[in-house]
């Protein structure tokens, strides 16, 4: 198997695992396993190579990623206490909006498809809702403010749109349906919340055999504790965790030219 510059060696996942709390490899057994089958995948360097992956976006939308609008319309109601409120936005304003911008500009360039995903119902009422986002009143009409996306990250030309009314997008549209028709094998997800959408969206990709790369300076949620669980949770068992410049660097290293 060849090796990557940005992969660690077999000598290197040894020295991690060993250097892992024991009580947390007791719990956690088949650690080396998830790493070595996700991590040191060859096929997910064919779907860079034949453009057979994608990078999607996740809900980067007024509804929940601006302030004073959608769930941060009032901060005192919202239920996020100020200072994850500023956690939140100043990592959006400062490291995820930039770095979705750069991942945007690499794979449009190079013609690869991206896909964006936001909170919106079919309805003005929003009676087609799932009944969680109706719990938590959580709402984006078609043609409101909170339905529109970030102007640093919307779409362009004919990029796939899709609206979602629950936390997954594999479960509320019809994405695995596109992502067949599209030859697509290989996801780089970003987006927010991390421990929310996107987790979901992540965990249901992997589970339905994508190749996913969770880039984790271009996602966030409202603080570092949250961020840094999820992406622990989710690294070497559901995706592969990346930063943006690895991402970028593979792209421009394997994508045909």
């Amino acid at each position: 198997m060849t090796k990557h510059a940005h992969e660690p060696t077999n000598e290197q996942l040894e020295e991690i695992i060993q250097d892992l709390d024991p009580e947390y490899i007791d719990v956690d057994p088949l650690k080396k396993s998830y790493t070595q089958s996700i991590i040191q995948n060859e096929e997910r360097y064919a779907s860079i190579k034949e453009q057979n992956t994608a990078l999607m976006v996740i809900d980067m939308q007024y509804l929940d990623a601006a302030p004073g609008y959608g769930v941060f319309a009032d901060p005192k109601t919202s239920g996020v206490p100020p200072e994850a409120q500023e956690y939140y936005f100043s990592t959006l304003e400062n490291i995820v909006i930039p770095n979705v911008q750069r991942l945007l500009r690499t794979f449009r360039s190079r013609g690869f498809e991206v896909i964006h995903t936001r909170i919106m119902s079919l309805t003005k009422d929003g009676r087609d809702r799932s009944p969680g986002h109706k719990r938590l009143k959580l709402h984006a009409a078609p043609g409101s403010k909170e339905a529109e996306f970030l102007d640093e990250v919307k779409p362009v030309g004919d990029e796939i749109v899709l609206n979602k009314t629950a936390s997954g997008c594999f479960t509320s549209t019809n994405i695995n349906y596109l992502l067949k028709n599209l030859d697509i094998q290989g996801l780089f997800i970003t987006g927010v919340y991390t421990n929310e959408c996107v987790s979901t969206t992540v965990r249901d990709a992997s589970d339905l055999g994508y190749l996913v790369t969770l880039i984790s300076d271009a996602c966030t949620t409202v603080t570092q504790e949250l961020q840094d669980s999820t992406v622990f949770t989710l690294q070497d068992r559901y995706a592969r965790v990346i930063d943006t410049d690895t991402a970028i660097q593979e792209i421009e290293q394997y994508a045909s030219r």
